[in-house]
């Protein structure tokens, strides 16, 4: 593995992780679907940003050549396959002032990351809701320190009306891909944080996975380059999968079945959001959050639904809704 995809490009950080194998003791936090970036803890080791010696880097299945600058996207959000969408409004392409440029956390073709949302797909009316919720901090989020949920609560009290209307149509419109596979698992890498999202740990190893998912990419630089087509890999439990489709099918007893408001195959039904194929550390955070009131606004009947859920059912549905083609 190269000296890039231990530094990364940008304010990348690499740290041991101190996840715990089954959840915290007391609170029984998932620590592991909310990483945190070194820096932002006292006595965390730093990783200076590169500087940029004009090099260009290129991404497989692509013709664009980018320099450390570009993909650091402080002018414009990296965009590798141009051909993968139509063209972005100036809020998704390079953002505004006091605004970063949408496309660079969530991606030009909405596929996010494992430390934000896709948006691809989702309704309109949703996401416009949701950057309101941030705005009035009806989505604060269980560990308000990690820099995304800064960056999206900022973003959304300074983006204007328009351009939140124009990301929400340019988003809505584009076609959810799927860029995961859910893989039931005893043992996995160990892992570090690297730009906000686990990644396997350079020096090697496994760990047993307890009552986590772990996902990452399987090119850990293809994923500091924020290659749109980076493929990830969610080791879950054993069993989970099956655990997960009681759940999500039937209710299992504790819940409603997921269908009833998120249509047939999960796909959404009106401003329902579409759920399938979307990232399970998003989708467990989400639970979470949602839960123990770090989420509120919108999702009054969502709190009625988790209410009865254990971690290990959360575990199991956003495992089973991953799974499912988006």
């Amino acid at each position: 593995m190269n000296k890039l995809t231990l530094i990364g490009l940008g304010a990348l950080c690499l740290s041991p992780l101190a996840f715990p194998l089954f959840f915290d003791s007391g609170d029984e936090f998932p620590s592991w679907a909310y990483p945190v970036e070194a820096q932002q803890r006292p006595g965390g080791p730093r990783v200076a940003t590169p500087k940029d010696d004009g090099k260009q880097f290129r991404v497989p299945d692509s013709d664009v050549a980018l320099t450390r600058t570009q993909i650091d996207g402080k002018d414009e959000a990296p965009d590798w396959h141009p051909n993968d969408h139509p063209a972005m409004p100036d809020v998704v392409r390079a953002g505004k002032p006091g605004v970063r440029a949408c496309g660079y956390c969530h991606m030009p073709n909405g596929a996010g990351r494992p430390d934000n949302a896709s948006l691809a797909g989702l309704p309109q009316d949703y996401i416009k809701r949701q950057i309101e919720n941030f705005k009035t901090g009806n989505r604060k989020g269980s560990k308000s320190e990690r820099t995304v949920q800064k960056q999206m609560i900022e973003v959304a009290s300074k983006v204007s009306p328009e351009d939140a209307e124009a990301a929400a149509a340019y988003f809505s419109s584009l076609m959810l891909a799927s860029y995961l596979k859910v893989e039931e698992a005893d043992n996995v890498p160990k892992t570090v944080v690297a730009g906000g999202i686990l990644v396997k740990d350079p020096a090697g190893g496994t760990e047993p996975i307890g009552k986590r998912i772990i996902e990452v990419p399987e090119d850990s630089e293809r994923a500091s380059l924020r290659d749109s087509h980076t493929t990830y890999v969610a080791y879950v439990p054993k069993g989970a999968l099956a655990k997960g489709k009681t759940i999500v099918t039937t209710g299992g007893g504790k819940t409603t079945a997921c269908a009833t408001c998120h249509g047939p195959d999960l796909h959404g039904a009106g401003d329902v959001p579409h759920i399938a194929g979307r990232s399970p550390s998003y989708v467990m955070r989400q639970l979470y959050d949602i839960q123990h009131n770090a989420r509120t606004g919108s999702v009054t009947f969502m709190q009625q639904v988790v209410q009865n859920l254990e971690p290990d059912d959360m575990v199991a549905v956003a495992t089973y809704v991953a799974s499912l083609q988006p």
